[in-house]
């Protein structure tokens, strides 16, 4: 009989189940040795988590790892109905809400009461800030106590760009348009009114459909391949952008990502992936400039450029110019403790370790 206790929260509607207890110790120096050994060691847990009758096809999860860098708190990684992302906005905002609220990372407070926090994970170093006020801790048990408590949490992303911009290509019996952007992992990124389906809810079953078709096409025209870190590859989601329905939103998106999840936030890389895009437009520029993101149940995050750098170009399959510019990202949003939970996976259950339908 195995027993894992998890955290669980969400990110502007995105769950979060963060694994506190309960996992195989995690060997690897480096963030990639450590995803690497859980996906040949451990896999069938994550299944066990993610799916049902633990999870749901939209589940997400994270488990923290020891820290690959110097001055990093943890190494982080984010799991999925499919397998490991190498990066997750939402995921970031969540486990460090938990992290702090929960005393599971301790670190000294700023002047201002906040808290600093840098994870490692396969996309890079993600520096987090956390406003923390003290006070009850939001969804915890008495036995607790009175926690700190986190108001909202901004992290400075790794550096996002525009890998190929416009392209087009035949998506079922669609012709489409996409820009191809990583924000800590790639999106094809498209005009929702371009592909003729609206950003609502009852319109999913067509959105998860065009975008595993465009995720696919994208992938079979072109290479998509990180500049500078060939394990860093593929399409990992499609984005789809249309008019915003909130009051100060700038854009409305949902994330089809995986094997056709659905990201309830606004999507924290995507975000970065689509700044990149807009800055790439002039659409977008500078730290004073707030870019207010809108999810499909009309939650946001919020987004600046906080700065710029260039990217060497070290693959002759990739783009012909010598450097790809990129955008240095700050992402904003809030993250809710929902609950704690245990599960167990008995020897003689024969769905121990899940199942899709």
């Amino acid at each position: 009989m195995i027993r894992i206790e998890t955290i669980e929260a969400h990110a502007a509607g995105e769950p979060l189940r963060l694994i506190v207890s309960g996992f195989p110790s995690v060997k690897g120096k480096t963030i990639f040795e450590q995803r690497e050994y859980v996906r040949k060691r451990h896999d069938h847990l994550r299944r066990a988590l993610m799916l049902e009758p633990r999870g749901h096809a939209d589940m997400y999860g994270a488990l923290l790892t020891t820290p690959e860098h110097d001055g990093s708190h943890a190494g982080v990684l984010f799991m999925h109905n499919e397998g490991y992302s190498t990066m997750c906005g939402h995921g970031v905002i969540a486990a460090v809400t938990i992290a702090v609220e929960r005393n599971l990372i301790v670190v000294p407070r700023q002047a201002d009461g906040s808290a600093k926090i840098t994870l490692d994970s396969p996309a890079g170093s993600i520096h987090a800030v956390a406003k923390v006020t003290d006070g009850a801790g939001r969804g915890l048990s008495p036995a607790h106590g009175a926690n700190p408590r986190v108001t909202s949490v901004s992290f400075r992303n790794v550096p996002s760009f525009v890998l190929h911009p416009a392209l087009v290509v035949r998506a079922g019996t669609r012709e489409v348009r996409a820009d191809v952007a990583f924000g800590g992992a790639f999106y094809a990124i498209v005009d929702s009114e371009a592909v003729g389906i609206p950003i609502i809810p009852e319109r999913l079953p067509d959105l998860r459909r065009a975008g595993m078709e465009i995720k696919h096409a994208v992938e079979k025209a072109v290479k998509v391949e990180h500049p500078l870190e060939p394990r860093l590859k593929g399409i990992y989601g499609t984005i789809f952008t249309g008019p915003p329905s909130g009051e100060g939103a700038d854009l409305r998106n949902v994330t089809i990502f995986a094997d056709a999840q659905v990201d309830r936030s606004p999507c924290g890389t995507g975000t970065a992936a689509v700044m990149a895009v807009l800055a790439a437009m002039g659409m977008l520029a500078g730290p004073d400039q707030v870019f207010t993101h809108e999810s499909i149940i009309g939650t946001t995050f919020r987004g600046r450029i906080i700065g710029e750098t260039s990217l060497s170009i070290i693959n002759a399959e990739l783009p012909t110019s010598n450097a790809i510019t990129a955008i240095i990202p700050e992402i904003e949003g809030e993250a809710f403790i929902t609950g704690e939970s245990t599960f167990f996976i008995d020897d003689d259950d024969p769905l121990k370790y899940g199942f899709r339908i």
